[in-house]
């Protein structure tokens, strides 16, 4: 027996242009809010580590002066060895955007008297606007997530 091929149009197979394009436009939309969600948690995780540096480098300064009843310049204080090693073995963290320096505010912190370290967050929700003049500015929520002395 021979199968006979009808044409008429019940009888065909496969999507039309329209309901590609259909499919092609809810795939787009979806790859768009994928992209914005993963684009705002890499920008969380790297506030949060910058937030962990800061209160890492902190605990090793104040480390620092319960071993010396002082503080010194930041670079004195990462070199220090307390007898098991570098109170930052690994040295000074680097922020993880754009591998540059922490914010130091050099005229009042990272000396003898106390230190001030900033980082600049990519979101919302720091404890300070931007560290200038003698000291951090926590007087408000700001951009920037800063810790000093507790001492």
């Amino acid at each position: 027996m021979v199968k006979k091929f009808s044409t008429d149009s019940n009888n065909k197979q496969g999507f039309s242009l329209l309901e590609l394009l259909v499919v092609i436009s809810i795939m787009a939309i979806l790859v768009s809010i994928g992209t914005v969600a993963f684009i705002t948690v890499q920008r969380t995780g790297r506030d949060s580590r910058r937030r962990a540096d800061l209160r890492s480098m902190q605990d090793a300064f104040e480390q620092y002066i319960a071993d010396n009843g002082t503080y010194a310049d930041c670079s004195t204080m990462v070199d220090y060895d307390s007898g098991s090693g570098a109170l930052i073995p690994a040295g000074l963290p680097v922020d993880p955007r754009n591998s540059g320096d922490y914010v130091y505010n050099t005229s009042d912190g990272c000396d003898a008297t106390g230190y001030c370290i900033c980082a600049l967050l990519e979101g919302s929700g720091g404890n300070a606007n931007e560290p200038t003049g003698t000291a951090c500015d926590y007087s408000s929520d700001g951009e920037y997530f800063c810790v000093s002395q507790r001492q």
